[in-house]
């Protein structure tokens, strides 16, 4: 009796106490840790898309959004995707929206529309609303050609004849999912059928024709394979609106006409001040030459008196000089009247 007093005291000791508390702690914790993910467990479970407790628990360590990748899980389960959890996970490490790729996927398979599971979480991570696109692949939309957000209303061109036209156009278009990754956006749509809608106008002969039969614009605009490297199939494009504008080629010959005018006005101005400057030219250099002749007769008294001092010229050889410009200026003076007679 004293033995089993002895034995059951040694096993109730300090040591033992403390252990079986460090134990029961131990369970405490994990058992309030799995009490966190026993909802997600069991409903991961019900819906057949099983998650274990490690996966959980992994999650919580890494600071993942658990119940959403858990619901995320239990939908893909739920429309047949095989998309492994691991997957999951480094789509949303990575940033990307895995709800929205999951709904996108289930779309995409309920359209039957091949669409793995790495193109489109590549298409997620590129930026691209990849809900969006499947949703336009099996519903097309339309858009407007010019955008709104490109600041016109029309697209302008010119036919051969010089007449302005002025256009509308709404294309349908569909989401190619195989040519999203790398593919031109809308805005690429959008300005090819522009300029190919002014090609076709510039090509018209006549505006008539093009007013007539609009589907031309159409045709040869979709004959241009202008869908290439875009991330869209154009299935249509429609003239929706068709104005006559203004008269450009009437226009820009009017202004060719008062430019050339303008020019030959400036030529015929230069050449007048030319004719001006070289008349003045002239009256110059008359001046210059009545100066030289008045220097010239200036010299003569000088020269007659030095003529005197040398004995060049006497009295009476001045004398007669004298009487010939005398005679002379007598007859110049009878001529004048009589040419005036004449005249």
């Amino acid at each position: 009796m004293n033995l089993l007093l002895a034995q059951s005291d040694t096993s109730w000791s300090p040591w033992v106490i403390g252990f079986l508390l460090v134990v029961i702690l131990v369970i405490l914790i994990i058992f309030a840790v799995l009490f966190q993910f026993i909802g997600l467990y069991v409903r991961a479970y019900v819906s057949h898309a099983r998650v274990s407790f490690a996966d959980l628990i992994g999650m919580r360590l890494r600071k993942f959004n658990t119940t959403l990748i858990v619901n995320a899980r239990i939908q893909a389960v739920g429309a047949g995707l095989d998309v492994p959890l691991r997957e999951m996970q480094t789509h949303y490490q990575a940033g990307g929206d895995l709800m929205r790729v999951i709904n996108a996927m289930i779309a995409a398979n309920k359209a039957n529309i091949d669409l793995p599971w790495k193109t489109a979480t590549a298409i997620d991570l590129a930026g691209r609303d990849i809900l969006d696109a499947v949703q336009t692949s099996v519903n097309p939309k339309v858009i407007d050609v010019p955008s709104p957000s490109m600041g016109q209303t029309t697209i302008d061109g010119q036919a051969k004849d010089g007449i302005e036209l002025r256009v509308k156009a709404r294309v349908t278009i569909r989401t190619s999912i195989k040519s999203l990754v790398g593919g031109a956006t809308e805005e690429t749509v959008v300005a090819r059928v522009g300029q190919a809608i002014v090609n076709a106008i510039g090509s018209a002969e006549d505006y008539k024709h093009v007013l007539e039969n609009p589907n031309t614009i159409s045709k040869q605009a979709l004959s241009q394979g202008l869908q290439a490297n875009t991330a869209f199939e154009i299935l249509s494009i429609d003239i929706a609106e068709i104005k006559v504008g203004e008269n450009i080629g009437a226009k820009l010959a009017a202004d060719r006409a008062e430019s050339d005018k303008r020019r030959f006005q400036a030529e015929a101005e230069q050449r007048r001040a030319m004719a001006i400057a070289h008349e003045q030219e002239n009256i110059a250099k008359q001046a210059e030459n009545r100066a030289q002749v008045v220097l010239a007769e200036a010299e003569i008294p000088r020269a007659m008196a030095e003529a005197f001092r040398s004995g060049n010229l006497g009295v009476m050889d001045y004398y007669k000089l004298r009487n010939v410009q005398a005679d002379t200026s007598m007859r110049e003076a009878i001529a004048r009247p009589q040419d005036g007679n004449k005249s």
